[in-house]
């Protein structure tokens, strides 16, 4: 089960706006592949509510601000980023378009940014890193018995950081996916569980992830575990301060506010609403990345705005894989800069550290 792309999908120079980006990937994708990725859990009202909570902020314009040329540099953990956007680790890439991680990583090396590259990809860590080397910085691992050594193992092939998916004890109740009995090739994950050198193998990870009732991690086998990463690692899918106050005790050196896409919990709260309540548990100075809803630049800057250092994009880096591999995600990352920029410019931001609370306005309800 792949992609249907040919060689008459448009290049990014052919793609004006993320909607035909999206659009084309849908003409692309399989109808399976395609609810798998449009779909949520349940009811799918998390996964509406992460893109409704945008419209309840309202970006304040300075007029003869002087700002022209704004700055959109920024760090995360002492690596640089030219734009404060990184990629999701969605797995299954493979799945999207032929070259998956190995083409969003290289578009996110084009455009300054950084990929966590996912554990259940296509492709193994080593090739993706190969890839982008300057990007695919940061590695995804679902906190099972073997995290430890995938942090060993990725520490000793160029990664920097480590990124613990901490909401994911087993996979949320897609009802998209059992209605159409998705059933995808289990290769298009396998990338690097092999079941080779104590890696465990794709159907034991995903036999944990399917399997309600197994054994499951808590913050305390989390904490033992991370003593030994080596790296510092990213506790991904907090939404709650208790859940932030946390990881934060056991070590975690930076927060994904993210409620995977609405594909878990359902109903949920929407990440964006709960950001600033995880900001002032963690405080000023603690990493925050947002993911779950980014879609646009105007959702870059109110993440900013409310508490985030920078965003993580999912769906929106898919629908450019999709629609044209590594130029449809190139063109993503444009896009999104330049609406991001073109807002600095408005609201008088001259750089990331710029963009807060008093740049924004709740809208009236």
């Amino acid at each position: 089960m792949t992609a249907q792309l040919d060689s008459f999908y448009p290049t990014r120079v052919d793609f004006g706006t993320l909607d035909e980006i999206h659009r084309a990937a849908a003409t692309a994708l399989l109808p399976d592949v395609l609810d798998f990725i449009e779909g949520g859990a349940g009811k799918e009202i998390t996964l509406r509510a992460n893109l409704a909570a945008f419209e309840h902020w309202r970006i304040l314009p300075e007029p003869m601000s002087g700002v022209g040329a704004p700055s959109t540099r920024t760090e995360l953990l002492g690596l640089e980023l030219a734009v404060p956007i990184l990629t999701a680790p969605f797995g299954g890439d493979g799945l999207y378009h032929a070259d998956g991680h190995l083409a969003v990583a290289r578009a996110a090396q084009r455009h300054g940014a950084l990929s966590i590259v996912p554990e259940a990809g296509t492709y193994s860590y080593e090739r993706v890193h190969a890839a982008a080397p300057r990007a695919a910085r940061i590695a995804q691992v679902h906190p099972f018995g073997h995290a430890a050594a995938v942090a060993e193992h990725v520490a000793h092939n160029g990664f920097d950081a480590l990124c613990v998916t901490v909401d994911c004890p087993v996979g949320g109740f897609r009802t998209r996916n059992m209605g159409n009995r998705f059933d995808p090739d289990q290769r298009y994950f396998a990338g690097n569980l092999t079941g080779e050198n104590g890696a465990p193998g794709v159907a034991e990870v995903f036999g944990q992830l399917l399997k309600r009732g197994g054994a499951v991690w808590n913050w305390n086998q989390l904490a033992a575990a991370a003593t030994d990463f080596g790296l510092p690692w990213i506790a991904k899918g907090i939404l709650t301060p208790a859940a932030a106050e946390r990881a934060l005790d056991i070590g975690a050196s930076a927060l994904v506010v993210s409620n995977h896409g609405g594909r878990q919990t359902d109903p949920a709260p929407a990440s964006l609403e709960m950001l600033p309540r995880v900001r002032a548990a963690a405080g000023p100075d603690v990493p925050i990345l947002l993911d779950s809803g980014v879609r646009t630049g105007s959702d870059i800057y109110l993440a900013l705005a409310l508490g985030a250092d920078a965003v993580i994009i999912g769906r929106a880096a898919i629908y450019g894989l999709a629609a044209a591999g590594e130029s449809g995600v190139d063109r993503v990352f444009e896009l999104l800069t330049e609406e991001l920029r073109t807002l600095m410019i408005l609201s008088g931001a001259a750089t990331i550290g710029d963009i807060d609370g008093a740049r924004i306005t709740e809208a009236a309800r």
